[in-house]
């Protein structure tokens, strides 16, 4: 069944990406809009320096909440989805 499933899912070009490769594009993406507004991590409003720094730094590996990543796109002043695009 798997295998019928994977060839099925190839034949039609859909490519399912697991938590990581979001979290990945989420990450950079956080980074890049803070830094193209000159913020540091310590300037994003309510949210600890510690906290963003997790979420930047990939050896680190924290994942974060819908709301928060809501929080901080509102710190930003983008819009949450821009957080998805590579």
């Amino acid at each position: 069944m798997e295998k019928i499933r994977k060839n099925l899912i190839s034949k039609k070009n859909i490519y399912i990406h697991d938590d990581e490769y979001y979290y990945g594009i989420i990450r950079k993406n956080i980074r890049k809009y803070r830094l193209k507004q000159h913020l540091t991590q310590q300037d994003l409003a309510d949210i600890s320096r510690e906290y963003i720094c997790d979420i930047e730094n990939e050896s680190r590996n924290k994942h974060l909440s819908i709301s928060m990543l809501g929080r901080i796109a509102d710190a930003l002043n983008i819009d949450i989805t821009n957080f998805f695009k590579e």
